[in-house]
Order: structure tokens, then C-alpha cells, then sequence
């Protein structure tokens, strides 16, 4: 059995070698790349600049766009590289490096959506004391746990999973390094780390989701109790944003985790993880400036 210690370098398979491919992907790739820098940034500034965006959802707005560029920039860039150059070769250290990062910031913002859902319930059931409930220091509180939690509790996971052997292949069947494909290139007693994977998925994933289906399910019961129909759509509209990014980031995140292993699950990983970590990012400033007006005024005023 070959020890972990004895494994320098790591190879990623990425995407097919084929070049005609290659002339779509890269290309494809350094466009969803700068559309997200660009957009994230924009917003960022935007949101920190306007006087009339200094409410709790925007500061809220504003980590989540900060993470999400630092988030599709710990693992893009490397496989574009690997399109380009065809160099897929990545260090031990390189490899957990960037899988503990990624990871980081994947938990940070599942927990600053949680958050942002908690700011809407607030701000729909109790909107006469929204202000008082959300105030400036608590929602730093909100935002700091959130990063905590994210590079806090992950570290135990990586520290973990650099301890374990890769007798039986090198080559990381996937486009970034992804602790599933890890456990699945390891060898010897993983009994352990799956557990602990196990308990990491209820407690970064689970958990959080049964919070923002506690909130939304408080936001429907309040939205189903008004009067007129104007007014639950008006108030429904607000929610609208952020119900399609947990969508969108939810759905590829189950995709990616939870499809069992079948003969076809490797391109199907590959694939939803492009969404996942180049997609998802991406569209996240999109929509909130698409569909909130407050966000679309404002960079119509600055532009």
C-alpha cells in the first residue's frame, strides 16, 4: 500500500482531450470567468457605494458576491490551464490546498443564504421591528459565523483526508480536487472519514437547508394570510431572487453529491460540477440585478 506521504503529485483529468472540444471550452470558461469577476465586482461596489443600499439584504448581498469571487477563483483558473496547456499535473499540498479553499467558501455561502432567508422571514413577518431584529451588529455576528463555520469546520475534513493512502491511482477523475473523488481513489480503512463526511453533510448541508425551509415555509404561511392578491405578489416578488439562487445552487449541489455511482457518473460529476463552481457564481449577480429594482436603479445611476 502506498502511503499518502509517499504521493507528490496528483493529476486531474478534466475534460476530454479532444481539440475540438478544447476550442469550445476554454473559451467558454474565460467568458463565465470574466462575466462573474465583472458582475460580482460591480455589484460589490455598487452595494457598498449607494447610500440606498445599506440595508441588512444588501450587506448580506454584498459577502455573498465577494465570496463567490473568490470562490470560482480557487479552482477555474487551474482548469483552464489544464484546457490550454494540457499540463493536469497538480501537487499534494496544491491539490488540498485548493479543495480545503473551495470548500471553505462553498460552506460560507450556504450559510450566508441561510442567513439572507432568515433576513426575508424577518423582513415579511415582523417588517415593523425588521430594523431593530436585523441590526448592524447582529448582522455582522450572521456574517462572521458564516465564514467561521465555513473555514473552521473544514479544516478538520482536509486534515483528515491528508492522512489517508492513494494506492491505487494518481489521477483525479474530476475537474477540480473534489473530496469525493478522493475518497474514491483511497484505499485502506476510509470506515472513519466516511462517517465524518456523513456528519459534515448533515451539519453544512442538511441542517441549513432545514432552516431556510423553516423560514420559507413562516414566509408562505404569512404570504397565503393577506388579503389581497396584489399584496401577496408584491411581497412574494421580494423573496423571488433569492428563491432562484438556492435553487439553482441547491439543485446542482445534490446533483453533483447525491447521483449514485453508475458507469456514466464520472461525465455526469464533471458536468455538474462546471455549473457548481462556474455557473452557479456566475449568475448569482445576474439575477439579484435582473430582478431586484432597488439593484438595477442603482447601477443605472452609477453607469
Amino acid at each position: 500500500m502506498e502511503n499518502v506521504t509517499h504521493v507528490i503529485d496528483f493529476y486531474i483529468v478534466g475534460f476530454t482531450k479532444d481539440f475540438g472540444q478544447k476550442i469550445f471550452l476554454f473559451p467558454t470558461f474565460l467568458s463565465l470567468y470574466i462575466i462573474c469577476l465583472l458582475w460580482n465586482m460591480l455589484i460589490f461596489v455598487i452595494l457598498f457605494i449607494d447610500l440606498h443600499l445599506q440595508k441588512p439584504m444588501y450587506f448580506f448581498l454584498r459577502n455573498l458576491s465577494f465570496v463567490d469571487v473568490l470562490y470560482i477563483s480557487v479552482a477555474l483558473p487551474k482548469l483552464m490551464d489544464i484546457i490550454l496547456t494540457g499540463n493536469n499535473r497538480i501537487s499534494f499540498t496544491g491539490c488540498f490546498t485548493q479543495m480545503y479553499f473551495f470548500s471553505s467558501f462553498a460552506c460560507t455561502e450556504i450559510w450566508l443564504l441561510t442567513v439572507m432567508s432568515y433576513d426575508r422571514y424577518v423582513a415579511i413577518c415582523y417588517p415593523l421591528h425588521y430594523m431593530l431584529l436585523m441590526e448592524k451588529r447582529k448582522c455582522v455576528l450572521l456574517v462572521a459565523s458564516s465564514w467561521l463555520s465555513g473555514f473552521g469546520n473544514y479544516l478538520f475534513v482536509v486534515i483528515f483526508a491528508s492522512r489517508l493512502s492513494f494506492c491505487r491511482s494518481t489521477h483525479i477523475r474530476q475537474i477540480f480536487c473534489d473530496i469525493k473523488t478522493l475518497t474514491k481513489i483511497s484505499c485502506g480503512e476510509i470506515h472513519e472519514f466516511q462517517i465524518m463526511i456523513l456528519v459534515e453533510a448533515l451539519l453544512m448541508g442538511l441542517c441549513p437547508f432545514l432552516m431556510i425551509l423553516m423560514s420559507y415555509s413562516k414566509i408562505l404561511v404569512n404570504i397565503l394570510g393577506l388579503s389581497s392578491i396584489g399584496q401577496r405578489k408584491k411581497t412574494f416578488s421580494t423573496c423571488t431572487s433569492h428563491l432562484t439562487i438556492l435553487l439553482i445552487f441547491y439543485g446542482t449541489l445534490l446533483c453533483m453529491y447525491m447521483i449514485p455511482a453508475t458507469t456514466h457518473s464520472e461525465e455526469l460529476d464533471k458536468i455538474f460540477s462546471a455549473l457548481y463552481l462556474a455557473v452557479t457564481p456566475t449568475l448569482n449577480p445576474l439575477i439579484y440585478s435582473l430582478r431586484n429594482k432597488e439593484v438595477k436603479n442603482a447601477i443605472h445611476n452609477i453607469l
